[in-house]
């Protein structure tokens, strides 16, 4: 018989070996797939338990949520209370009940409170109760509430500019889903970035919110030899409609200062430099049916933009009606051999805008527009092939943007070799372009009278289909990360207008929603 102590050195040579990895990896393999077994069969199993008793009669009697400990009770009770059966003109199947009270915590899934997943358990009340029947049913819900303050410090670098930011996130502020956000960056191009903002839901419904906010921020903007220096606020109140469709419907104040103008800047530039005052209200309204945001291969995404500022009481310095609209669809190309998704797409984007100058409340002839308010197009998030503000307009080497553009992209997707169709990588390879223009006899004195200026526009607008667009093809790499889309791309200019800034060679993009 071996002595004790050769046995407890035996156990220590064996807890100083090194475990390997491949064994380590199957073990912990092997462990998920127990528990996603275990999972599955518990699924099927309540799953059979419903169908054998979809239509058994009940009703629900109480519905409580657990380790709600910083929510409101009457928070939770605008959401629940509708499905309690005392509240119902008939009782629920078991089948209605289940779906009824899923909704409900899908709602609160909604208000980002809570960890994922919430727990739903039926339970029959108690029997000494007198008040209860035979087919009452007490819900709870368990949940674990998510950290209430969240900071977050990070760097970003991308479209030419680098940053250093900081995040600070006040969840659930007053019990009722109501959230805190102020962030704060500096960066090379904007060069300080504050802004804070408020949102809450509306009788805790997530589909209905309201958002106030403020921000001050100063960004050079080189292409046009500038800094530009906005103060303001915000009021915003945003839904989701039935079919899905986002509606957004808001005001702004800004105060904004044309400063910091370089040595050579151009007469244009100079002419609006100084402050202006925009009070504006707007309306957007966005569909998104694809399957991916960033990396598409079915569906279709639409959006529309539609402001008017200095009109009638909301007054201000500036007057206009600006109305921008975007489109993306997404089309799958099947693979010959290929089972399933091939992971092979082709997307086409179309984005087109106009400002329309209006008369100021005092005044009874539209003003030309201010550079603020006006469109940039070029970049590696719209038309890649051209410099940031690279197309349009021009005085001298300053882009002092346009009122009317439309822009286009088609693009084919295709996996990188030896990687595999369910990683977010793609091959693309794209042809792009657009055209930006400014209203015809639009000086700085105005747009002469109201009649001027609409045939202003309309020409302008029709100049558009006039000639070819500038044009750029190209092929690049593609990564779509959970928060943002990385675009390395080689781009080649095919046509340019006289003064536009190409850029031939490699260009780096980073966006949540490009061309």
């Amino acid at each position: 018989m071996a002595e004790p102590l050769d046995t407890e050195d035996h156990i220590f040579e064996n807890l100083q070996k090194q475990i390997d990895p491949k064994l380590s990896a199957a073990k912990s393999q092997a462990a998920q797939k127990r528990e996603r077994e275990y999972y599955e069969k518990a699924q099927q199993r309540f799953g059979d338990l419903v169908g054998t008793n979809s239509t058994l009669p009940c009703t629900i009697s109480s519905i409580r949520v657990l380790n709600a400990n910083n929510t409101r009770k009457g928070f939770l009770a605008r959401i629940f209370d509708p499905i309690l059966s005392v509240n119902q003109d008939r009782p629920y199947t078991l089948a209605e009940a289940i779906r009824e009270v899923s909704i409900g915590a899908d709602k609160l899934h909604k208000f980002d409170l809570f960890h994922e997943p919430i727990s739903i358990f039926l339970d029959k009340p108690s029997q000494t109760d007198p008040s209860t029947t035979a087919s009452d049913l007490d819900v709870y819900l368990s949940v674990k509430e998510k950290s209430r303050i969240l900071l977050k410090t990070g760097t970003d670098v991308g479209n030419a500019e680098g940053s250093a930011y900081g995040t600070l996130l006040l969840r659930n502020v007053f019990g009722g889903a109501e959230t805190v956000n102020v962030n704060a960056s500096l960066g090379t191009r904007t060069r300080s970035a504050y802004q804070a903002t408020f949102e809450t839901p509306i009788l805790s419904n997530p589909d209905l919110r309201v958002e106030v906010g403020g921000l001050a921020s100063s960004t050079d903007k080189s292409w046009a030899s500038h800094e530009e220096v906005l103060k303001g606020g915000w009021a915003k109140l945003r839904w989701i409609a039935k079919g899905g469709n986002r509606h957004e419907f808001g005001y702004n104040g800004v105060w904004r200062q044309i400063t910091g103008l370089a040595s050579n800047a151009s007469p244009t530039v100079r002419a609006d430099a100084g402050d202006t005052v925009k009070s504006s209200v707007s309306h957007t309204w966005m569909t998104d049916r694809r399957n991916n945001p960033l990396l598409p291969s079915r569906g279709y995404y639409a959006k529309t933009i539609s402001e008017i500022a200095g009109w009638g009481p909301l007054q201000g310095d500036v007057a206009f009606w600006k109305s921008e609209v975007e489109t993306q669809t997404a089309l799958s190309v099947p693979i010959l051999g290929v089972e399933g998704d091939s992971g092979v797409s082709f997307t086409t984007g179309i984005r087109a805008g106009v400002l329309y100058p209006l008369a100021l409340a005092s005044e009874s002839k539209p003003e030309a527009s201010h550079l603020n308010d006006r469109f940039q197009l070029g970049g590696p998030t719209d038309v890649r092939g051209f410099r940031l503000a690279g197309l349009g307009p021009r005085d001298g080497t300053d882009a002092v943007g346009g009122d009317v553009y439309a822009a286009g992209s088609a693009n084919l997707l295709f996996p990188v070799p030896g990687v595999g169709a369910e990683r977010p990588f793609r091959i693309q390879a794209f042809l792009n372009g657009g055209r930006l223009l400014a209203l015809k006899h639009s000086g700085r004195d105005g747009s002469k009278d109201r009649s001027t200026t609409q045939k202003s526009v309309y020409s302008t607008i029709r100049e558009l289909g006039s000639g070819l667009p500038s044009m750029a093809a190209g092929i690049g790499l593609v990564y779509a990360h959970p928060v943002a889309r990385f675009e390395l791309n080689f781009s080649l200019p095919l046509v340019l207008r006289k003064g536009e800034d190409a850029r031939k060679g490699l260009q780096f993009g980073i966006g949540i929603n490009l061309l």
